[in-house]
């Protein structure tokens, strides 16, 4: 079997009405990129068919592929699973909602290519172009200036869904990363800093999607993820 030089994970909890947009999305975008990719939905135990329409996407296109879990596992559970069952060189991820700019992809992906490790897209940048609420955008803005100074991040926003990586290099990260749900994006980047990885930040388009699950209860628990991550860092 022909071994994919792209695997695209898109995680998807209780979301069909995105997902119905973001897969067809999906394989046009990418396929003017390389011709040889998958797309692995990380389906965590939804309740609304969202199971199904992948199940129906991969019978008419094989590049198409459910990852199902029969018990909610969280976001970064679904994502280490993802990743480890990818076969491509370059995996990425992003949000269902597409609330980033999908002309952006292939910059994520070439990234890695020219020799990032790690690529991610940032909303906090000075070219950043992005549109939400005035208090979503204090709650970013002030959790992403925590992680910098508590974790001694470099990074500029540790949370945008949209990132790429070399598989090799997030494989020797996924074991120590013990965020399941959405402080998983910000420990995989502290983790990569930590280890001396290339991690490549740039501006990005992005607007608040229709569907977005995180609550302010998630960001809430997500600063209390900083503190234990600087613990277990120290």
């Amino acid at each position: 079997m022909k071994k994919n030089e792209i695997s695209a994970v898109i995680p998807v909890y209780n979301d069909k009405k995105s997902l119905e947009s973001a897969i067809p999305v999906s394989l046009a975008t990418l396929e003017k990129i390389t011709d040889s990719f998958e797309i692995i939905i990380a389906e965590d135990n939804s309740s609304d068919g969202s199971r199904e329409l992948v199940e129906e996407w991969g019978k008419k296109d094989p590049r198409v592929k459910l990852l199902h879990s029969d018990e909610r596992q969280g976001r970064g559970n679904a994502l280490n699973k993802a990743f480890t069952y990818a076969g491509g060189d370059i995996v990425c991820y992003y949000d269902v909602d597409l609330a980033t700019d999908m002309n952006h992809l292939k910059k994520l992906i070439e990234s890695i290519k020219e020799g990032a490790d790690i690529s991610t897209g940032s909303r906090l940048l000075p070219d950043s172009d992005i549109v939400r609420t005035k208090n979503r955008e204090i709650a970013s803005r002030g959790y992403n200036k925590l992680v910098r100074i508590i974790l001694k991040s470099k990074i500029h926003d540790h949370q945008c869904g949209f990132k790429a990586f070399r598989k090799e290099s997030l494989m020797n990260l996924i074991p120590s990363v013990s965020a399941g749900h959405w402080f998983w994006d910000t420990e995989i980047l502290i983790r990569g800093q930590r280890a001396g990885y290339k991690i490549y930040e740039f501006p990005v388009h992005w607007k608040t999607g229709e569907g977005t699950t995180v609550r302010f209860s998630d960001i809430f628990s997500m600063g209390s993820d900083i503190l234990k991550l600087w613990w277990q860092l120290r």
